[in-house]
């Protein structure tokens, strides 16, 4: 996979922790030749740069913490989780959500584009919540056979972003996809049991899972937040 074709390869001890490379640009095809690869682009102010940190935090659904309080507010929530019904709104709303930790956003643009292009293409998808009709939280990724690649997520209402993701959770159980890319370790995803593995067994586990089958979009979600809390605390065999 020639991902890095064009592009400026950094040292491995390089300034930024986890940056492998720089440049070129966010053609659906690199990206989709960079997501096998483990790599992920996170543009900098102009700069272009791609990253693969060691170690990787992931997340197994199977093994997903999911706590009293979260488990109480899936039970009592009245939101409506829906998937892939405002892909685009959805990452708008993740590039102008304010980070205490960022300057700016590094949804630019030009990932937008990017990502609503693999979108329609049926590899990004969206989970979104909704209050009375309001779009209050949402997440978006990508997903490549048994892996899926979260990019970012929003929230306006209380606890929204984290009922999609449980959902998320439950489905990708239901559907075997085996493997959450959380990217970078937050407190926020440690609270669902991240683990932190070295690079080198992350991409042996994204080479064996990128080869499945990929579920293309439109995604439609066959579990809501309460049925979510079962499938993650009984467990729940693939479904095709």
């Amino acid at each position: 996979m020639h991902w890095t074709n064009g592009l400026i390869q950094l040292p491995d001890r390089s300034e930024l922790q986890g940056a492998v490379a720089m440049g070129g640009d966010l053609q659906p095809q690199r990206l989709l030749s960079a997501y096998r690869c483990g790599v992920f682009p996170w543009p900098h102010g102009s700069c272009l740069l791609w990253f693969s940190p060691d170690p990787r935090t992931v997340l197994l659904p199977r093994q997903a913490h999911i706590g009293r309080s979260m488990r109480k507010a899936m039970l009592q929530t009245s939101y409506c989780v829906t998937a892939d019904q405002c892909f685009d709104q959805v990452v708008q709303a993740c590039a102008s959500c304010r980070r205490s930790d960022q300057e700016s956003t590094w949804i630019n643009r030009d990932m937008i584009s990017s990502m609503n292009t693999l979108h329609q293409m049926g590899y990004a998808h969206s989970i979104e919540a909704y209050d009375q009709g309001k779009l209050v939280g949402g997440l978006y990724g990508l997903c490549l056979g048994g892996v899926f690649f979260g990019e970012s997520m929003f929230h306006t209402a209380p606890n929204a972003s984290k009922i999609c993701f449980v959902v998320l959770l439950a489905q990708c159980a239901v559907w075997d996809i085996q493997l959450i890319d959380c990217q970078m370790d937050t407190p926020h995803m440690a609270r669902f049991g991240t683990q932190h593995w070295p690079r080198h067994r992350f991409e042996t586990a994204v080479q064996q899972q990128v080869g499945r089958t990929t579920r293309m979009g439109p995604w439609l979600l066959q579990v809501n937040a309460v049925a979510a809390l079962r499938i993650l605390r009984e467990g729940a065999g693939p479904t095709h």
